[in-house]
């Protein structure tokens, strides 16, 4: 019988030679969007669920696909629409044999694609906060576990206000991250053009299994961090708050209310994660510095005064970074 593999078995070479086989199977189909799939492979390396926001056309869907493709995982889909019921994400009991039985939803996989996920009304929304926070369905007096690893990547279009509805604020912060799909350019445009109106179809083959991948999730989460990046985690998070006196003026000025403690998790995990994907065995806080839209930019409620003057929430966090430098060690 073999023993599993634990994290003192991983190496950062192994881990990175893992990480190089997903991101070259990913590459095979999704051309350009470095940043975008760093972010999306640093969420599942923390295990923990991502929002993609774009307009259509952009690659969201096909990405996370192939994603899922690339991990040897139980992948569910799910197209969220304003008649989808939180059954039909969650399961119901049906009767078989004369007796009622659970019959799990799409919820219950490693990895769920929740597309167009502002496109269900509330009540299907809040269907996902318990799953989301705790991986745990309950449903009744009965609590389901869901498997693990457990990760929801969402997409969401904001042009479109038809037939949507904004996601709570409860649930924007379950995400661990939240990323901007951009529009290619020129040249990538042109290799998507060449791919995609070819004879074949590109495809990514599975490379990692959900027992390696929670081993390099246990890897990440066991990253040294010293304490003067957890305060400088704390202190950005503070900063978003528009009654802290470490809050910029334009913070005070625009904002309803700051980030959560998950903010601040999800900087020191994204930070742990941008570190082992660099190769290095620590945190450094450019790590976190670079994180830091991704990590706060939902977490924001911005009042209306912010949409009346057209300040965006990224433009925001650039004032909190610029009034709190990344400190060094000896500070």
């Amino acid at each position: 019988m073999t023993t599993p593999a634990t994290t003192d078995d991983l190496t950062p070479e192994t881990f990175a030679q893992r990480l190089a086989d997903v991101r070259s199977e990913v590459e095979k189909v999704i051309v350009g969007q470095t940043d975008l799939v760093d972010t999306v492979m640093m969420a599942t390396l923390c295990e923990g669920h991502v929002l993609l926001e774009g307009v259509p056309g952009l690659g969201k869907t096909r990405l996370l696909a192939t994603l899922g493709q690339a991990l040897d995982v139980e992948f569910g889909r799910i197209q969220f629409t304003p008649d989808l019921m939180p059954a039909d994400i969650l399961g119901t009991k049906v009767l078989e044999r004369g007796e009622f039985e659970f019959s799990p939803g799409p919820i219950f996989a490693n990895l769920v694609l929740a597309d167009e996920i502002n496109r269900a009304t509330p009540k299907t929304q809040s269907a996902l906060l318990e799953a989301m926070q705790e991986r745990n369905v309950t449903l009744g007096r009965e609590v389901h576990p869901l498997p693990r690893p457990f990760m929801v990547m969402a997409t969401q279009n904001p042009i479109e206000q038809e037939g949507t509805y904004p996601l709570p604020e409860a649930q924007l912060d379950r995400f661990l991250f939240k990323a901007i799909v951009s529009f290619p350019p020129a040249t990538d445009l042109v290799e998507i053009l060449r791919r995609t109106t070819a004879t074949t179809d590109p495809s990514a083959d599975a490379v990692l299994d959900g027992p390696h991948l929670r081993e390099m999730a246990g890897l990440v989460r066991a990253v040294p961090i010293g304490m003067h990046l957890l305060e400088y985690a704390a202190r950005l998070v503070e900063s978003t708050h528009p009654a802290s006196p470490l809050a910029p003026e334009r913070i005070k000025a625009y904002v309803r209310n700051g980030a959560s403690p998950r903010g601040a998790q999800a900087l020191i995990l994204g930070g742990k994660a941008a570190a082992l994907m660099a190769g290095r065995p620590n945190v450094a806080a450019e790590d976190m510095w670079r994180m830091a839209g991704q990590c706060l930019r939902h977490r924001l409620v911005l009042g209306y005064e912010a949409i009346a003057d057209g300040v965006s929430a990224d433009a925001l966090i650039d004032d909190v970074l610029e009034a709190h430098p990344a400190p060094s060690v000896e500070d």
